[in-house]
């Protein structure tokens, strides 16, 4: 089914829910709530275990010590990719735009996604594909904002593919778009599928879904390593929580949460 414009903002918006972040201010707005009311002895109590509660998940999501396994299982799903042969294109996912403003001269890729490109380019380069697909359009639920793949098609073009061994794809805002609007550019063919480590188990299942002969080629890894291995060398501040941690484990969840949801409706 194709999200409408109000069905796609409905589906941006529901996604803060899955944040971690999302949690931590839900529980301590209780708290204030509780707190801001005439006190009584029960609403006291409610707070003070509300408060405690914020605080250990507070802790809970911004500890590496839980961040980088859960997000390292997921990049860990396709770490070592058997790439030994040739396909019929390299596929990219896009990962979002910076659109410019008063300081930002200039609208530019997001990071994950010139690391994404940059990772297709070589693989181009070394031969496996005839054509580098570049998959992703606006992102915004509301406005008109610049395509990730337009970006992506000059970012490559910069890395020195030729314009002739391009394709790009601009109509898709969701990983399931991404697979749908690539299947009808190319049918179902052979691919090596590059988008970031953790964000693959998810997108092969999709491509796989539609038809599609899937290698994964997994790039942008952000955890060193696997989750068996997170606890054999630790300094202090691998312990100490961080804001770095909170971003780790939010990705988790949503990409966790998404596979969930895809498969609840039938699209895995």
């Amino acid at each position: 089914m194709e999200l409408t414009p109000f069905l796609y903002g409905a589906y941006k918006l529901v996604k803060y829910a899955l944040y971690p972040l999302t949690w931590v201010l839900l529980v301590m707005s209780l708290t204030c709530l509780w707190l801001w009311l005439p006190l009584t002895p029960e609403r006291l109590r409610r707070a003070r275990i509300a408060a405690v509660m914020g605080l250990c998940l507070l802790i809970a999501i911004s500890s590496p010590l839980i961040a980088r396994p859960l997000l390292g299982s997921l990049e860990a799903w396709h770490a070592k990719p058997l790439i030994n042969e040739r396909y019929d294109a390299i596929v990219v996912l896009g990962a979002g735009v910076l659109e410019p403003g008063t300081l930002r001269p200039i609208q530019d890729l997001s990071a994950p996604s010139k690391n994404r490109v940059t990772c297709g380019v070589d693989l181009y380069h070394q031969g496996y594909a005839p054509k580098l697909v570049l998959s992703g359009g606006n992102g915004h639920p509301f406005k008109d904002a610049p395509k990730d793949a337009h970006e992506m098609t000059r970012w490559a073009q910069r890395l020195g593919v030729s314009k002739d061994a391009l394709v790009g794809e601009d109509q898709s805002r969701t990983t399931y778009e991404n697979a749908m609007e690539t299947r009808r550019l190319l049918g179902p063919v052979s691919i090596l599928l590059v988008t970031s480590a953790s964000h693959l188990p998810r997108a092969t299942a999709l491509f796989s879904k539609q038809g599609f002969k899937v290698t994964p080629a997994p790039c942008d890894f952000l955890i060193k390593d696997r989750p068996e291995d997170t606890f054999r060398e630790l300094d202090p501040f691998d312990v100490l929580p961080n804001d770095r941690a909170i971003e780790q484990t939010t990705g988790a969840v949503t990409e966790w949460a998404g596979m969930a949801i895809y498969w609840l409706t039938g699209k895995l």
